[in-house]
């Protein structure tokens, strides 16, 4: 059974910093974009980042670029989102996910909520 479990979210106040880290299980993702996304509440699920598994390579979306920064320990099977300069509107829902770059299965973690503070 594959499963990504998110951490690290919580109550920060604005300029803050918190690293969220996703361990995932159950199968091998290479060819694999693990991937952070946001859901703010009354708002879309929005693209945070993104990176290769195993090559690493990385994305980032436009509403948090040069605030985060996202990376992966394969031998630890964890991936991480750090976030610095945290303000208010950072505040959402935030999701690991797994996305096939070619066929398979997308696979998304429960999500875990962060609030930043004014």
């Amino acid at each position: 059974q594959v499963q990504l479990v998110e951490s690290g979210g919580g109550l920060v106040q604005g300029g803050g910093s918190l690293r969220l880290s996703c361990v995932v299980s159950g199968r091998t993702f290479s060819g694999y974009a693990m991937n952070w996304y946001r859901q703010a509440p009354g708002k879309e699920r929005a693209f945070v980042a993104s990176i290769n598994w195993i090559g690493g390579s990385t994305s980032y979306g436009v509403s948090m670029k040069g605030r985060v920064t996202i990376s992966r320990d394969i031998a630890a099977n964890t991936v991480y989102l750090q976030m610095n300069s945290l303000i208010p509107e950072d505040t959402a829902v935030y999701y690991c996910n797994a996305r096939p770059y070619f066929r398979g299965d997308d696979y998304w973690g429960q999500g875990t909520q962060v609030t930043v503070s004014s």
